[in-house]
């Protein structure tokens, strides 16, 4: 059974925020809000929350595409290969906000993602989600969370996500209703950005 959390975005429950990150810690998964539509996550330092998370979501871990939620751009360096400034000047522009960018990932990221070439960042507008990885003290790893009707696509009301994913993850962070529509994918890889999905962000960035 899943602990339904709730807390608020302008003033984040410090004390609800750090038992978060506790389970977070413990190989815990959970679903928390972002300024798009709410996320599954988990410690990308934790081999065994990872499985699981790419496990509900049906796909291989080697192969997922998973966006690491940072607090902001100040551990960029941490996964990240040396950017030009114009690529720095426009994370900075866009970020905090609804867009996750592909950037050319270092040697740094976690053992399972070792392979990839490329990794998705993201730095959410929502206060939840940045002071749960603040106090983690590194990223966590998400993804989108989906229902399978077509018509709705991503589920809003976390009660509903609490009905559905309970017994599947240890929290779900009640932060209020969510937005339906994803963050805007942009890819830096090559030195200009490409479009990879349009969503919130706006592209006049």
């Amino acid at each position: 059974m899943a602990e339904f959390v709730k807390l608020y975005d302008e003033n984040p429950s410090e004390r609800e925020i750090k038992r978060i990150v506790e389970v977070l810690k413990n190989d815990g998964v959970i679903i928390y809000p972002t300024d798009t539509v709410y996320g599954l996550g988990c410690d990308i330092t934790s081999n065994r929350a990872l499985e699981r998370v790419a496990q509900l979501r049906g796909v291989k871990l080697a192969k997922a595409n998973f966006s690491f939620i940072c607090e902001d751009l100040s551990n960029l360096s941490d996964y990240v290969r040396q950017i030009d400034t114009p690529t720095f000047k426009l994370l900075k522009r866009a970020l905090p906000g609804p867009y996750t960018f592909i950037l050319p990932g270092n040697n740094n990221l976690p053992t399972v993602f070792k392979k990839k070439k490329t990794v998705g960042i993201r730095v959410p507008d929502n206060n939840i989600a940045r002071a749960i990885v603040k106090h983690l003290g590194n990223p966590i790893i998400s993804t989108s969370i989906y229902d399978e009707d077509d018509v709705i696509e991503y589920t809003t009301d976390p009660e509903l996500i609490l009905e559905k994913w309970d017994k599947l993850v240890d929290v779900v962070v009640d932060g209020g209703y969510g937005g339906n529509i994803p963050s805007t994918v942009i890819d830096l890889t090559s030195g200009e950005a490409v479009l990879i999905r349009e969503g919130k962000g706006d592209l006049t960035i």
